[in-house]
């Protein structure tokens, strides 16, 4: 009885001194292919902007897609709104956000060109990676250097 006792101890010490040990830090996010949008509304037409980009945030919300993230202005550069977004759209989800396009009647093509238009002064499109930091983005220099890249 006693070695089973024994043996019983030998099997949990390294498990409690396993549940000891600090948990690893979390993974980062794998960086992503994103879309920032910087607008600088025309005057007047801020809310009428805001209401479209919602009527189009509601159709990835049907296709179970996220909204666009949002920033808002306050002081400084001269833009009103940023919007980031994932630059791709998962094939899996097109069919579906095709369909609430449809149900929700939202412009598309020439339309929607003119429709949006209507209330930008400016913006810029930038595609991006990230979210990641330098010393990340070095080691993918540097990684891509040794590949010959």
């Amino acid at each position: 009885m006693k070695s089973i006792l024994v043996a019983a101890a030998l099997l949990l010490t390294p498990v409690a001194a396993l549940a000891q040990q600090p948990a690893p830090p979390p993974a980062a996010p794998a960086p992503q292919k994103l879309l920032v949008e910087i607008y600088r509304i025309a005057p007047g037409q801020h809310e009428a902007f805001m209401r479209l980009i919602a009527l189009f945030d509601e159709a990835n919300r049907r296709a179970g897609l996220p909204p666009r993230q949002l920033y808002v202005h306050r002081d400084g550069a001269d833009w009103d709104f940023m919007l980031i977004q994932p630059a791709d759209i998962p094939p899996d989800k097109e069919a579906a956000l095709t369909a609430a396009y449809e149900a929700l009647k939202t412009p598309s093509g020439a339309n929607f060109f003119v429709t949006i238009r209507r209330f930008i002064a400016e913006h810029t499109d930038s595609f991006v990676t990230g979210p990641t930091n330098a010393a990340d983005w070095l080691k993918g220099l540097d990684d891509a250097r040794r590949r010959g890249r």
